[in-house]
């Protein structure tokens, strides 16, 4: 529980850290494109950093869950490989990092399957 809730929490600070230097540090030194693909990374990052925190309110009611566990842990890597990927993309412009991107949004969705199938069995 603990870990999710930091673990979230980290990834939301983060998330506006970044989105802050996209808007300032990346304007106009990166194109117009790029600058959207930033902003992406960053909205992804933080609607899945909330989805971490929900897991760690979550096992604070369900202890134990493995659902919940792999849900939040499928979250993280999803933040790692989709909005980590698309922040190297935009600042390297190399375009194979885009086929990176797949494996992340994979992640986030899986994440919210088994949170789903956690709610379903434990409320």
């Amino acid at each position: 529980m603990k870990a999710f809730i930091v673990i979230g929490a980290l990834n939301a600070f983060l998330a506006v850290a970044l989105g802050a230097f996209g808007a300032h540090g990346l304007k106009g030194k990166v194109d117009a494109y790029y600058l959207d693909i930033w902003k992406t990374g960053v909205q992804y990052q933080m609607f899945h950093a909330a989805g971490i925190l929900v897991v760690g309110l979550l096992l604070g009611k369900v202890p134990a869950s493995s659902l919940f566990t792999w849900s939040g842990w499928l979250m993280f890597v999803g933040i790692i490989f989709f909005s980590g990927s698309l922040y190297l993309l935009t600042l390297t412009n190399i375009g194979p990092l885009g086929a990176i991107t797949p494996i992340g949004g994979v992640c986030f969705l899986i994440g919210w399957v088994l949170m789903m199938i956690g709610a379903v069995k434990n409320f």
